[in-house]
């Protein structure tokens, strides 16, 4: 039995980061992890090897579609799936390995096996070595979550499956149905139609990525269907059979029943905090009525020593928002002032083009009561993203009309990932459009286009 400052349950973004964190600020840490290696969900089998994906078939997709647009001739394309899962799969390997490095650089104990809390002080462990049980000061669960599987559609793995299943299929579905248009949906769904898929999409909800502002989402919707996603809103699906090695979907939307057969049905509706075998319940720790564990502002639950953030605790289901839970987790340990701003989290979907966002949608701004300026500025009237050919999407920019201060940034855009974290960076510092407006911007590149939406908030954009 070791006894250590504090032990987290979970090597995901949120528990690696809190972690090296603690030991950076001179605890004596450890970090409980069951899988082989570590990194969590999102460096194995979400984040990381999705990314891989979308940039090798967003590659694929442009050499038979624009390549030429820019001078290169290079034949019949041909697809090796294999050889792209061998290339995302060295990507995973490399960033988890990294993170072993990470562990041993900065004296953080990694002990393999499935955690389970005792008590406020005592956590056991379950592996190939049996049981053992060391002591904490204090323990951060960092369980993360796994995907929702609905009642009337159980994975099995094969027809049925996760977004798991879904980054490692040995062929592309000549047809894939997918439940849910959210991130995962939109992204996985935009992998494999690149890759040949026909691609059908049902979402309950009358519009794709319910969660971001209407308008860009309105626009990322049309852009889809123009690369072949077919999307049914308000649509429900309801049953199914698998029959001749296909899986038959029988749907509902409105009052207009109809039945869609594909090779391969991605349920990608959502993810569940994973508290399973966790002895949460048993030692105390209150979970609410979505199984979420339930923190107070310092991330710690009802029982003193036990602590919990990322997925776990609900909100945002983003490895960036559990990472920065995790910092300002063990800063408030160490008697720091450790602190989140959820404003400034941004949100991503990485699509082509992609969409991110960061602050209030215009509804939501409207909703609280706020009078606001809007600027919006067109990648079509960006020089660098007519020299890349990739001139689809806007930027748009909300401003409350009586301080000038930034509430929000979304762009819908090429590279609008990377872009995000300016309007992170103003919401975190209370940035005025103007701000954003008066800072200079290199020329040319995408990022201009940030400033003349600021610009545009005062009707005093230079290039459109």
């Amino acid at each position: 039995m070791a006894e250590y400052d504090l032990i987290v349950i979970g090597a995901g973004p949120g528990g690696y980061v809190a972690a090296i964190r603690a030991a950076q600020l001179g605890m004596r840490v450890a970090c409980v992890e069951k899988e082989a290696s570590l990194g969590g969900t999102c460096l194995n089998v979400g984040c990381i090897p999705s990314k891989a994906l979308l940039d090798s078939s967003e590659l694929f997709h442009e050499s038979k579609t624009s390549f030429a647009r820019h001078g290169i001739k290079i034949g019949d394309v041909q697809l090796d799936l294999p050889a792209m899962m061998a290339r995302k799969d060295n990507v995973v390997q490399t960033l988890t390995r990294g993170v072993a490095g990470l562990f041993r650089k900065n004296k953080v104990d990694h002990l393999r096996g499935t955690g389970k809390v005792v008590d406020a002080g005592t956590v056991s462990i379950t592996g190939g070595d049996g049981t053992q049980t060391h002591k904490a000061k204090r323990i951060l669960i960092a369980t993360g979550s796994a995907p929702v599987q609905l009642p009337n559609l159980p994975f099995d793995g094969k027809h049925i499956i996760s977004s798991t299943e879904a980054l490692t299929l040995p062929a592309v579905p000549k047809k894939l149905l997918v439940i849910g248009a959210g991130a995962i949906g939109l992204e996985l769904g935009s992998v494999w139609r690149r890759l040949g898929s026909q691609v059908v999409v049902l979402e309950f909800m009358d519009r794709i990525a319910p969660t971001m502002d209407r308008e860009m989402t309105t626009l990322l919707q049309r852009s889809l269907e123009k690369q072949g996603i077919a999307f049914r809103l308000k649509t429900a699906a309801e049953s199914m059979k698998i029959k001749d090695n296909q899986v038959h979907v029988n749907y509902k939307s409105g009052d207009e029943t109809g039945t869609e057969v594909c090779d391969v049905l991605l349920v990608a509706v959502g993810r569940k905090p994973y508290t399973d075998g966790l002895g949460l319940a048993e030692a105390g720790v209150e979970l609410d009525k979505r199984g979420f564990v339930s923190v107070d502002k310092q991330f710690q639950t009802r029982v003193p020593g036990i602590y919990a953030i990322g997925d776990v605790i609900g909100g945002a289901m983003l490895a960036h928002k559990a990472e920065e839970e995790g910092t300002a987790a063990v800063e408030i340990m160490a008697g720091k002032a450790g602190h989140v701003n959820y404003k400034a989290i941004a949100g991503v979907i990485y699509t082509h083009p992609e969409l991110a966002s960061v602050g209030m949608r215009e509804d939501e701004a409207t909703a609280d009561g706020r009078e606001v300026k809007i600027g919006k500025f067109p990648f079509a009237a960006n020089g660098r993203a007519r020299a890349m050919d990739a001139t689809e999407g806007q930027v748009k920019m909300i401003a409350d009309a009586k301080t000038d201060r930034m509430l929000g940034l979304h762009i819908l855009g090429p590279r609008a990932s990377d872009m995000i974290s300016e309007g992170s960076l103003a919401v975190e510092f209370a940035a005025s459009a103007e701000d954003i407006a008066r800072t200079s911007h290199a020329h040319p590149t995408l990022p201009e286009a940030v400033k003349e939406a600021a610009l545009a908030v005062d009707k005093r954009q230079i290039h459109s």
